[in-house]
């Protein structure tokens, strides 16, 4: 993972993306850097994908138990989404 933690709360504030999660749009902080960092970690299945964004999303970001499917679901789209456009 890289370490370019934001200093600071008005920081991590500029490193919201906004995604759907189901009906509902949700800020997550940091997701550039947990897509890029699952990306370079080369995994090969969708379900280990899956599995590491959530990880590292629920690192900076708080995700309702009830939710985490809803949640993987959505990051891993946005995943899909990215590195096609790389």
């Amino acid at each position: 993972m890289n370490k370019d933690i934001p200093c600071c709360a008005a920081e991590a504030m500029r490193r919201i993306r906004q995604i759907s999660v189901g009906d509902t749009v949700v800020g997550l902080s940091m997701l550039e850097q947990v897509i890029e960092d699952v990306a370079d970690a080369d995994l090969s299945q969708d379900t280990k994908i899956r599995s590491e964004l959530l990880r590292q999303v629920k690192i900076y970001n708080y995700v309702p138990k009830p939710a985490e499917e809803a949640y993987a679901d959505a990051v891993f789209e946005e995943y899909k989404k990215d590195i096609k456009r790389r």
